[in-house]
């Protein structure tokens, strides 16, 4: 089996380990990526010139991989989320799979271990969309069954944290 699985996300490999100011500039760039390198430097305790040179190296190694913005399903015309958890004969990083990136309403896409082979995020207009994206999904070679869970509400979407807690908060739980 030769298949090219060239444009499969590579594990980078950083330089050196975090330490607690690149922690600390990943979490403001998280919250507001526009702000300035000396506001960012009041957060981290660092001068503006080195969170230049930090944010540097960390877009270099891959840890920063891009600027985004995040955009409300609603508004574009997207509003309805699912959750395809995609079983499928002799899938691993093949170009079997790696179609699935074409469909425009995949979002995410995770090989996993488990009863499934691949979990994907699916944003579409409506009931019916995903009903077509699903019919599409069963035409592709190897895909024995697909299930789907559509979103009700979401309670918590963020990107990646860059913090570290030694310890879990004490939250109290409600009474019962």
């Amino acid at each position: 089996m030769n298949e090219k699985t060239e444009d499969i996300q590579k594990k980078r490999h950083i330089v050196r380990p975090l330490d607690a100011f690149d922690r600390k500039i990943l979490s403001a760039l998280i919250k507001d990526s526009r702000q300035t390198y000396s506001d960012i430097g009041k957060i981290a305790g660092l001068s503006a010139p080195a969170v230049h040179e930090r944010v540097k190296r960390l877009k270099l190694s891959g840890v920063i991989k891009g600027t985004t913005i995040s955009i409300d399903g609603a508004s574009v015309g997207k509003p309805f989320l699912a959750f395809v958890h995609v079983d499928a004969d002799g899938w691993g990083k093949s170009q079997r799979m790696m179609v699935l990136r074409t469909f425009p309403e995949v979002e995410e896409m995770h090989s996993v271990a488990g009863d499934t082979c691949v979990i994907l995020k699916v944003r579409t207009a409506s009931p019916d969309a995903l009903e077509g994206f699903l019919s599409q999904l069963y035409v592709l070679p190897g895909v024995r069954s697909t299930k789907s869970f559509v979103v009700l509400s979401t309670y918590l979407e963020r990107p990646i944290q860059a913090e570290v807690t030694s310890k879990w908060p004490n939250i109290p739980l409600p009474p019962e």
